[in-house]
């Protein structure tokens, strides 16, 4: 009963994150349109899918790697405030973007490195096309790495449950969520684009979309400070 509830918990926490992480306009999403107007629904569609493999890869290395790490009390202290910091900061950018722009990028030398990935490979199908955007991306790893230890470090709403607990269950759950999440997303914005095109699904709905991934985002991270005082507080209370 305990591994179904970690599952029924872990899958649709991994889908609606997967659902928020490809809403932000950014190199993929523009590649899709663009796509999606010029070669229509199942080029477009392949570009997501390339993505979507590549986040699903960063996703399960972020969750099986560092995953140790997190239970280590300096570094697990040290990923609260981390993860705090970074959620806000990106639901700041999301929310602030008043243009179509890349916002998971990290900097000119993580551009440099998804220039040399992309001159390197020279992709050349639409899924390679997909796979390599969001390889050169080192914002998406980094993005991953804190919700790995925001999720497997606080327990779900009424639960007694971390959002992913630390088994092969519940991570296998948490990652095939992430991956219908942002496939289905691609799925649906290549199929309005390549029926609608490009100059009725223009820059604002975009931005907006950007906006609602923000706010998603600041809502939690505000939460996550919250429970980090809450904690703080409860701590100071037994020492009095």
């Amino acid at each position: 009963m305990s591994d179904q509830m970690s599952i029924f918990i872990a899958a649709p926490t991994g889908f609606l994150i997967g659902l928020l992480l490809s809403m932000p306009v950014g190199p993929v999403n523009l590649t899709i349109i663009n796509g999606a107007a010029q070669r229509g629904f199942k080029y477009a569609i392949l570009i997501g899918f390339g993505a979507a493999t590549m986040d699903v890869i960063y996703c399960t290395i972020a969750f099986t790697s560092f995953s140790p790490f997190f239970y280590i009390r300096i570094v697990r202290t040290s990923m609260e405030v981390f993860t705090f910091v970074f959620m806000l900061f990106l639901g700041m950018k999301f929310l602030s973007a008043k243009t179509v722009t890349g916002p998971m990028h990290l900097g000119g030398a993580a551009s440099r490195i998804e220039k040399r990935i992309d001159e390197k490979l020279h992709p050349h199908s639409a899924y390679m096309i997909g796979f390599t955007r969001v390889l050169g991306n080192m914002g998406v790893l980094a993005f991953w790495i804190f919700a790995a230890a925001y999720f497997m470090s606080h327990e779900a709403y009424f639960t007694n449950h971390e959002w992913v607990e630390d088994t092969v269950a519940a991570k296998v759950a948490f990652i095939a969520g992430v991956a219908l999440g942002a496939s289905s997303f691609f799925c649906v914005l290549s199929y309005i684009v390549s029926r609608r095109g490009y100059g009725r699904f223009n820059e604002q709905t975009l931005v907006r979309m950007q906006h609602v991934s923000g706010f998603c985002l600041l809502a939690l991270g505000l939460y996550h400070g919250g429970h980090i005082a809450w904690q703080l507080a409860h701590l100071a209370r037994h020492r009095i």
